[in-house]
């Protein structure tokens, strides 16, 4: 069986709601047996993390500094890339979908990197741009992937 890599991009900073779509997202994500792709920092990326951790799941961090201090308690394995935002290259190639959650400037840059690259990205609550298509909770999202992904 093909190993399946989700990238969930999205704020380092998040309210509480939107950090329990990103926690169940994760756990989603985990219980297909699926690993979970993100920047290794706080806000929705912990909260991805934390949600797959919980299911028992693998969870890659590609943090921007050469450091691991700032990386989350949730990740399995940790790449420190001293890239700054030029991380977000990485996080888009080492993904096979990705989903947006919420998000600013940031998470722009991983949208237009993924779509430049013909990647599929599905969106809750993010940037409304042509090509992100839009989902509405994070099991219509883990439904799409799995079309689009025929996973």
């Amino acid at each position: 069986m093909k190993s399946v890599q989700i990238g969930v991009i999205g704020g380092r900073y998040c309210n509480r709601k939107i950090a329990k779509v990103a926690e169940e997202l994760g756990g989603l994500i985990a219980g297909l047996g699926w690993t979970l792709v993100c920047g290794g920092r706080g806000g929705v990326m912990e909260a991805a993390c934390k949600g797959a951790a919980e299911a028992g799941g693998v969870t890659i961090g590609i943090l921007p500094e050469s450091r691991d201090d700032k990386a989350n308690e949730y990740l399995t394995y940790v790449i420190r890339t001293g890239m700054g935002e030029g991380r977000n290259v990485i996080i888009v190639h080492s993904s096979d979908a990705l989903v947006a959650v919420d998000g600013k400037y940031g998470t722009l840059s991983e949208i237009a990197l993924a779509m430049a690259r013909r990647k599929k990205v599905f969106g809750l609550g993010t940037w409304d741009i042509p090509g992100v298509e839009e989902v509405r909770t994070p099991k219509e999202a883990i439904a799409r992937i799995k079309e689009v992904l025929d996973a």
